[in-house]
């Protein structure tokens, strides 16, 4: 098990990563975030130096979405995917498949979000093709942008921002 501040990262079954993380913010207010591409702008970064240069989602079952970032040392990583289930403010079920192939394959990717007492959790399972594909994985960074970017959310969570219900910002 990993743990980066909020975040925690574990290992489930032969083919799986847990990532868990816990919002100071009601549910739906979460999923909107998740899925509102003027809100993903706004945390979806990873570690400094990061911005994303294109932002694509449509949050319904067959939906596309595209993501791309450029770091300020010129890289840059681009991820696409479908989603394949979609209910809101719940679960959000997508495939994952990155430009740069640095893992092989494509993961599928759901986010379940339980909220208790006004706080919700979001526990994301991320199935890989194989064992040593996740256990690769795991020796990036990726735990490490991922961190770095909820914590950018709980700050635009607690600015209110998504509360523009579906509008974004």
């Amino acid at each position: 098990m990993t743990t980066i501040g909020k975040l925690t990262v574990t290992t489930q079954g032969e083919r799986e990563v847990q990532v868990t993380r816990t919002f100071d913010a009601p549910r739906h207010l979460v999923f909107e975030a998740l899925t509102t591409p003027a809100l993903l702008r706004r945390w979806l970064l990873g570690p400094p130096g990061w911005t994303m240069t294109e932002c694509e989602m449509d949050p319904k079952p067959g939906g596309a979405y595209r993501y791309a970032w450029r770091h300020t040392d010129g890289q840059t990583m681009g991820m696409r995917g479908v989603c394949t289930e979609v209910v809101p403010p719940q679960r959000l079920v997508a495939t994952e498949h990155f430009d740069e192939p640095w893992y092989p394959g494509e993961a599928l990717v759901s986010q379940t979000l339980a909220e208790r007492d006004g706080r919700t959790t979001l526990t994301m399972i991320i199935r890989y093709d194989s064992r040593e594909t996740r256990d690769m994985v795991l020796k990036t960074p990726m735990a490490t942008g991922m961190a770095a970017g909820y914590d950018r959310l709980d700050e635009l969570l607690a600015s209110n921002a998504p509360v523009v219900a579906g509008k974004g910002v």
